[in-house]
């Protein structure tokens, strides 16, 4: 007898509303109390309010339900990427910044999204949908570090834009998993996790030899005036690469 009222009153929830979208949201929130291993499908469907058979009109099983929330995140992360990223306006350097930025945004703002999407142990190439979608938000960062590439210096060898992106984006999800997460995991610094992050953007592309000026500078008929000090020839601005001290 039980089991008839709680199939009934699933069967109420699915016709009056979205299971799918209800069961996602369950997810979601068990993903943020829990974490993506701390949950069965059973959990999922108790707290959307279903029985533990409705789930199966939607998902194959708990992993298609992870996978699912996995894809929506990527989708979303993707977005925050691009509006960001601004097609590298004003100028490269800073449009990267906003996107180092936005990337552990989304870590603090998303935190049961980012674990689904990172945490979860799921193998992405094996769903083509959420290996699409984490492309696609991975070929923002990508195009980003072509332009970066871009700026190589005369004489300067230019790193593969693939390297650059694989390194900047083992940076970013470093300092995001470490000290920007949403979560009582989060690691306390003595400075924000946007600065930690621009210091070692901005470190790794000096350490390549780029320049790392937000703006192009206005050409002019001759060249600035050598200061003394930095007549050396080094190439290095006084104070060392973070300018002059003051």
């Amino acid at each position: 007898m039980s089991w008839r009222k709680e199939q009934r009153r699933a069967e109420r929830g699915y016709h009056h509303g979205n299971l799918k979208e209800a069961l996602l949201q369950a997810a979601l929130g068990l993903i943020a109390e829990k974490g993506a291993a701390g949950f069965t499908f059973a959990d999922a469907a108790r707290m959307a309010g279903v029985s533990a058979a409705a789930p199966y009109r939607h998902f194959r099983d708990r992993d298609e339900l992870l996978s699912s929330i996995a894809q929506r995140g990527f989708e979303q992360f993707e977005q925050r990427l691009t509006e960001a990223w601004d097609d590298g306006r004003p100028d490269t350097v800073t449009a990267f910044e906003r996107v180092g930025r936005a990337y552990l945004a989304f870590a603090r703002e998303e935190p049961a999204f980012y674990n689904a999407m990172f945490e979860s142990g799921l193998p992405v190439d094996a769903n083509p949908a959420l290996q699409a979608a984490s492309e696609r938000a991975f070929n923002v960062i990508r195009a980003a570090a072509e332009r970066l590439a871009a700026l190589a210096p005369p004489g300067t060898p230019r790193p593969p834009a693939m390297m650059m992106a694989l390194h900047i984006w083992s940076m970013a999800h470093g300092v995001a998993s470490l000290f920007s997460r949403g979560d009582a995991a989060r690691r306390k610094l003595p400075m924000s996790p946007d600065e930690l992050l621009e210091a070692e953007v901005l470190i790794y592309l000096r350490g390549l030899g780029f320049p790392t000026d937000r703006r192009p500078q206005a050409k002019s008929a001759e060249p600035p005036p050598v200061p003394p000090e930095a007549s050396s020839g080094s190439g290095v601005p006084p104070g060392g690469p973070w300018g002059k001290p003051k």
